[in-house]
């Protein structure tokens, strides 16, 4: 045997399946650029509904989080697994070539506009004001956008200060009020999340329901689908929340 895969395909061509869970998967470079408390790494944030994990991969560094069971920081190095809930901040700290997988659920919503960053009171009472500084901009030179990525990372850290100051001092009210900022922002964009939501992950929950029932009646209908899919990396790097990004040409991924 040569290792060669062999073409056996049956003649009539089927849907390629989607990714497991409609979920997404991500590289991330995170950002080593300095920050005024002297740490390098992202720009702090939460999704309002989708969970995230991160499967470190090379480097060090750290996760800081916000949560309603208080500040916490964990320590990344390669071959960490953590994970948190909707709602939780989240900054991530690069101590030295620090490289994960990040794993979202929902697919399509944190590209959606899922996440809210931690900007300044000021500025999260103003949704104008508040896509003028987290949207970065199309079409420019990349020193330019990572310029943009740069200011937005430091607004956050900015806001950032004042919440974890807050929630050392309040509790979690604080934290809560900053959610409520968070609902508000994002509340026109949910009719778009739902639908988004409806086609990559509900249509999941439903075929399994429906295998589910196939399976207990005897029928083995659901496992006529069986099909493999793959795709290849896209090239060069977009600029995230917390670092360079690589996707793959999956428009799903």
């Amino acid at each position: 045997m040569n290792g060669r895969p062999v073409d056996s395909r049956m003649d009539q061509l089927l849907p390629a399946p989607g990714f497991p869970g409609g979920t997404a998967v991500t590289g991330l470079r995170v950002y080593d650029w300095e920050s005024t408390d002297g740490l390098c790494g992202g720009s702090p944030h939460l999704h309002t509904v989708s969970s995230e994990a991160y499967v470190v991969t090379g480097g060090t560094g750290e996760v800081h989080t916000i949560s309603m069971g208080g500040v916490q920081e964990l320590g990344l190095a390669a071959g960490s697994l953590v994970w948190f809930s909707p709602g939780t901040v989240h900054r991530l700290v690069n101590r030295g070539g620090l490289t994960l997988n990040v794993i979202m659920s929902n697919a399509g919503l944190p590209e959606a506009g899922d996440a809210v960053l931690t900007f300044p009171r000021r500025i999260l009472q103003d949704p104008d004001l508040y896509a003028a500084h987290a949207l970065l901009p199309r079409g420019a030179e990349e020193s330019d956008v990572a310029a943009a990525a740069r200011r937005r990372r430091d607004l956050a850290l900015e806001g950032y200060a004042e919440l974890h100051t807050s929630v050392l001092r309040d509790g979690t009210p604080a934290l809560q009020e900053f959610h409520r900022a968070a609902a508000r922002l994002v509340r026109p964009r949910v009719g778009h999340w739902t639908e988004l939501w409806a086609a990559n992950v509900q249509s999941q929950v439903l075929a399994t329901e429906q295998a589910l029932r196939e399976l207990a009646d005897g029928s083995a209908a659901s496992l006529a689908g069986a099909a493999v899919a793959s795709s290849e990396q896209r090239a060069g790097e977009g600029f995230g929340m917390c670092g360079r990004l690589t996707t793959w040409e999956d428009s799903r991924l």
